[in-house]
């Protein structure tokens, strides 16, 4: 029998990622986890005794799953070669959907599984969980202010030695593929600007223990004349930077810098007529924000917008054009050209 103003609501994939999804639904009293899905049934099972969900039904294949009880979301925590398979079989059953990211493993697969959203009339978001970080909300607002005037150049660098062992010590563009959307949906959030063009070029340092390139440099051009650059590298020995990368602002009037973390610093033109203008610091404020909460909170806005018929933040619609970013930047690297990006 349907939990009255419960929210039925299905796991799909239940690795190291999906312990994050499941504390979070354990503060929301409007959700009940109805299902858990693996390959792997132990994996499933094993979720279910770690959370105390034994009435869930534990199954390999969630098309069998959704046939058996009445389910309104689903929770794609598979791989990325898995999200296509996994959202195309929950929006064909009338269930909304937060998937991991990224979006899809192609933006022929993205742009099908966003019209099968639409079509259904369901709501289809990515857990960019970095956009609710305080650090970057506080960023954000600062930003947005202009007290630094218009923004003409935005530089992160994201450097640490990762040594995952496992599939992604063998994934080819693992490092735009894995960890770089964070970068660039990060980089969308902070401008308030979209990719117009990209040239990249990637490669696997000596020394790298990744079979293929772990390295990358991209320079995109964005919307409002904004020129944005990526440095990163997985196999990055010493001075590691936070894994938000980075960040320098360039101003018309002003800079700003953020470490990825709790520093934060901005200056702007105090005088002109010399060699080098007078620059004063300024502070960045602080500021709140419902958006925070990293997982939880993009995972408490998402069932909230079921609830109340509105559009998370991260909906594919939106979260597309971060993933374009990520296939633009591949195809420059392996054309060697500047690509014009598509969403």
């Amino acid at each position: 029998m349907r939990s009255l103003n419960k929210i039925r609501t299905v796991l799909v994939g239940c690795g190291g990622m999906s312990a994050a999804w499941l504390q979070a639904v354990r503060e929301l009293r409007e959700v009940e986890i109805v299902g858990l899905v693996d390959i792997f049934a132990d994996a499933a099972r094993q979720k279910a005794q770690d959370f105390q969900l034994q009435d869930a039904i534990i199954s390999t294949d969630l098309a069998s799953v959704l046939q058996q009880t009445q389910v309104d979301a689903v929770f794609n925590c598979t791989i990325p070669e898995a999200h296509y398979e996994i959202t195309m079989t929950a929006l064909k059953h009338g269930c909304h959907v937060l998937s991991e990211k990224p979006l899809a493993d192609s933006m022929v697969h993205a742009r099908e599984m966003l019209a099968a959203a639409t079509q259904a009339g369901k709501i289809f978001a990515v857990i960019q969980n970095r956009r609710y970080d305080p650090a970057i909300r506080r960023i954000q607002h600062f930003l947005s202010t202009q007290q630094i005037g218009e923004l003409t150049t935005v530089n992160s660098d994201f450097y640490i030695g990762a040594h995952f062992g496992g599939f992604r010590e063998h994934m080819e563009h693992v490092l735009l593929l894995d960890m770089a959307i964070h970068t660039f949906d990060a980089a969308r959030l902070l401008t308030g600007a979209d990719p117009v063009s990209i040239y990249c070029h990637e490669w696997n340092p000596s020394g790298s223990w990744y079979d293929r390139d772990a390295s990358a440099m991209a320079i995109f051009e964005m919307t409002g004349g904004i020129v944005y650059t990526y440095r990163g590298s997985w196999c990055a020995n010493g001075l590691a930077t936070t894994w938000e990368c980075d960040w320098r602002f360039i101003g018309q009037r002003g800079s700003v810098s953020w470490d990825g973390g709790s520093q934060q610093q901005a200056q702007i033109v105090k005088a002109t007529g010399g060699f080098i203008s007078d620059y004063q610091d300024i502070d960045i404020p602080a500021y709140e924000t419902q958006n925070v909460g990293g997982h939880a909170g993009l995972i408490r806005e998402f069932f909230t917008c079921i609830q109340n018929g509105t559009r998370p933040e991260t909906s594919a619609a939106d979260n597309i054009k971060s993933l374009a970013m990520v296939f633009g930047a591949i195809e420059s690297a392996e054309s060697g050209q500047k690509v014009n990006i598509i969403s």
